[in-house]
């Protein structure tokens, strides 16, 4: 895939350009072109604008694949080629998910002024979500699969449309919440490709695994710094932003380590284990 070429001119703009492209290659092409433009400027004496943008409620999407109610998607089997054929193409289609999320984060909140390291935390994340999206795709196509030759989760977007009017609720649920239940089931993936002697996958999924600590990090990161900023305390602010868009109760087991790791200790998500009913009778009490 060569460079696209004229690049948008601020960094909203190339948010929203990522955003409205559709096909996945084409997507993560463009994505990666606008961080390697975003970091070329900043390096040099002529840095890149953030600028404004009106990023899309939903971002494009090819044709394929079928996107279904999370019930309906068929389960396979782990040990099979398709079962590893499927677990691949969810991979990506999260992987997909996640470069609109993070250009989106970048664009759809330049009212809130940020430090210039906020951008540059989630441009590369972005970069590096694009660059996971085609390690995976090879992956499947290695097998004689494709992304799109699957369903795929219809809800994968729905937090970012609950959260499209809430800054810090966007950084408590998906780099705090969904990122980083990323970091408890890839192992567990890696495992499964290990046995099978998919070298390929698991040198993807082990690349994945390594990067998606930072980007938690960079969730737990710039949400302390909003909470010092409007002087909340943090967990008790999680918590109440998890329980507000967050569609039901945190299920572990968790990888405590990596999620220590990336900044999120224990008593942040562990209370979210509870329904939010008994949690509201113990903070009741």
């Amino acid at each position: 895939m060569t460079r696209p070429d004229p690049l948008p001119q601020t960094l909203a703009a190339c948010a929203e350009a990522v955003l409205c492209t559709a096909d996945g290659r084409a997507k993560t092409a463009l994505s990666r072109a606008c961080a390697e433009a975003w970091f070329t400027a900043r390096s040099s004496d002529a840095p890149m604008d953030v600028g404004e943008a009106q990023p899309p409620l939903r971002p494009a999407r090819p044709e394929k694949p079928e996107l279904l109610s999370p019930r309906d998607v068929p389960r396979r089997k782990p040990g099979t080629l398709e079962g590893r054929q499927a677990i691949l193409h969810a991979v990506a289609h999260i992987e997909l998910n996640a470069v609109d999320l993070h250009w989106d984060i970048i664009a759809r909140f330049t009212d809130t002024p940020m430090p210039i390291g906020f951008y540059d935390d989630w441009v590369k994340a972005a970069d590096e979500e694009s660059k996971h999206f085609n390690l995976v795709s090879d992956c499947l196509e290695a097998t004689g699969s494709f992304y799109g030759a699957l369903a795929a989760h219809a809800g994968m977007w729905r937090a970012a449309e609950d959260t499209a009017e809430d800054f810090m609720g966007r950084l408590a649920v998906v780099p705090m919440v969904l990122e980083a239940r990323g970091l408890d089931v890839t192992p567990g993936m890696i495992e499964i490709f290990r046995k099978a002697k998919d070298d390929q996958a698991v040198a993807a999924l082990e690349v994945i695994y390594g990067e998606e600590v930072g980007h938690v990090a960079y969730g737990a990161k710039w949400f302390h710094f909003l909470c010092g900023r409007h002087d909340l305390d943090p967990k008790d602010a999680f918590h109440r932003l998890v329980r507000t868009y967050f569609h039901g109760p945190l299920k572990p087991p968790f990888n405590e380590e990596k999620r220590a790791e990336a900044g999120l200790p224990p008593d942040f998500y562990w209370p979210l284990t509870e329904p939010a009913e008994q949690l509201s009778q113990k903070d009741e009490k």
